[in-house]
C-alpha cells in the first residue's frame, strides 16, 4: 500500500477498507492524518464553528445484571445502594437542568431484570407531560435488546412504543467494540455486536436519530477498532435516504480506575494523547458518511480534546450537568457553560450551542452557571 494513494482516496471521501485504515494507523505521520481529517471537516461542516450542548445524564436505575467488567456504577438487585429514580427526583433534576440552560435528559440505566417496556413508556410519558420542552435522548441498543427480551417482543415494536411515549433520539451507548470476541471478555451480559447494529438500523428505518460510539484502549486489537468503524459506516450507508441515521460518532478511552478489568485482568488504559488524536483523525477519514465527530473531553481532558478540533473533530459534546457512569471509573474532567466556550475559543474556534439534532440554539438569557461539585 502507498500512503499517497490512500490519502487521495480519503480526500475524495472514499470508503477505506479495514486493512487500509490499519495501514494508515501504523504508517501515516500524525500531522498528515490531522491535515486530511481537518480538510474533510471543513467540507462536511463548512460553517467552521465548534458545536456543544447543555444536557444532563440521568440514570433511570443503577440495578443491572449485565456485569460489564469496566463499570463501577452498577449494583446487583438487592444491593443496599440500588435505586430506581422516581418522579420527584426527575422533577428536581429537570428543574435544575432548565436553570442551567439545558434542553435535554440523556436517560440511561442498567439492565434491570424486572423493568419492562411499560416502566419506560410510563416514565417517558410522565416526563413529557410535565416538561414538554425537554428532549429525551434515551436508553441505547443494549437496553432496547434487554427490554425486547423481557417482553418477548421485537426491536421494532419496542422502539415504536418508546418513540410514541416520548423518546426523541437513541444514544449510541453500549457499543464498546462491536466485535463479539471483545464483548465476551468485557460485557458478556449485553447484546452482541450484530444485535446492536440491527437495533440501530431499525431505529433509522423509524426515522429515530442516533449516535454511534467506540470505547477503546482495553482488550481490543487495532484491527478490531477498524472493523468497528467499518460496521458503523455500513449501517449508516443502509439508512433510508430521508433519515439522518447516525448524527455523530464519539470515540472515547476506557477509564480503568478500580474496574474489574484492571483489578482482575490487569487491563489498564495506556492510550496516549497522540493515539487518541490519531483515532479522532482516522474516525473522520473512515466515516465519510457521518457528519459530526465528537472529541471526548470527559475522558481525555481539555488540552487533548482541543487539539482534536484541528484533527477532524467539530463537536465538544455536552457539559453534562450530571454524569455518574464514566466518572465512577475515574474520568475527572468537568466543564460549565462558560468554561466549555472558553476552551473552544482558546482552540481557535467559535463555539455554537446546539440541540441533539445539531440544530443551533441561542444561549438562554436567564442561564445560571453550575457549581461543579461531583
Amino acid at each position: 500500500m502507498q500512503l499517497e494513494a490512500l490519502y487521495q482516496k480519503a480526500t475524495a471521501f472514499g470508503f477505506l477498507t479495514v486493512a487500509e485504515g490499519v495501514f494508515l494507523y501504523h504508517h501515516a505521520p500524525l500531522t498528515d492524518l490531522m491535515f486530511i481529517a481537518d480538510e474533510l471537516r471543513k467540507k462536511q461542516v463548512p460553517h467552521g464553528k465548534v458545536t456543544w450542548q447543555i444536557d444532563r445524564n440521568v440514570n433511570t436505575t443503577n440495578i443491572c445484571i449485565a456485569n460489564c467488567k469496566f463499570c463501577n456504577f452498577y449494583r446487583i438487585p438487592g444491593h443496599a445502594e440500588a435505586y430506581i429514580t422516581d418522579m420527584p427526583a426527575y422533577r428536581k433534576k429537570i428543574e435544575e437542568t432548565i436553570k442551567y440552560g439545558g434542553d435535554q435528559l440523556l436517560l440511561q440505566g442498567g439492565h434491570h431484570p424486572e423493568l419492562g417496556l411499560q416502566f419506560y413508556v410510563d416514565t417517558f410519558r410522565q416526563i413529557k407531560k410535565e416538561f414538554p420542552q425537554i428532549k429525551l435522548h434515551a436508553l441505547g441498543p443494549p437496553e432496547v435488546a434487554h427490554i425486547t427480551k423481557l417482553e418477548k417482543s421485537t426491536h421494532r415494536e419496542v422502539l415504536m412504543a418508546l418513540q410514541e411515549a416520548g423518546m426523541d433520539s437513541l444514544p449510541g451507548a453500549g457499543a464498546e467494540i462491536l466485535i463479539d470476541r471483545v464483548r465476551r471478555l468485557i460485557s458478556k451480559g449485553k447484546c452482541g455486536s450484530q444485535e446492536w447494529l440491527d437495533i440501530m438500523h431499525e431505529a433509522h428505518k423509524l426515522n429515530i436519530t442516533t449516535s454511534a460510539t467506540m470505547m477503546f484502549g482495553h482488550v481490543e486489537t487495532i484491527e478490531e477498532r477498524f472493523e468497528h468503524l467499518v460496521k458503523i459506516r455500513e449501517v449508516q450507508s443502509r439508512k433510508p435516504e430521508d433519515a439522518k441515521g447516525f448524527l455523530a460518532f464519539i470515540p472515547w478511552t476506557f477509564q480503568d480506575v478500580d474496574t474489574l478489568l484492571a483489578r482482575i485482568r490487569g487491563v489498564h488504559n495506556l492510550t496516549t494523547a497522540d493515539e487518541y488524536i490519531r483515532m479522532i483523525a482516522l474516525s473522520r477519514i473512515m466515516l465519510p458518511n457521518i457528519k459530526n465527530i465528537q472529541a471526548s473531553w470527559l475522558t481525555v481532558g481539555k488540552e487533548t480534546a482541543s487539539i482534536c478540533l484541528h484533527a477532524g473533530a467539530n463537536d465538544f459534546g455536552s457539559i453534562m450537568i450530571e454524569e455518574n457512569v464514566v466518572s465512577a471509573a475515574g474520568a475527572p474532567h468537568r466543564f460549565t457553560y462558560k468554561t466549555i466556550q472558553e476552551a473552544i475559543h482558546d482552540a481557535g474556534f467559535e463555539p455554537q450551542l446546539r440541540n441533539q439534532q445539531y440544530e443551533w440554539r441561542e444561549l438562554p438569557e436567564m442561564i445560571e452557571e453550575q457549581t461543579i461539585n461531583y
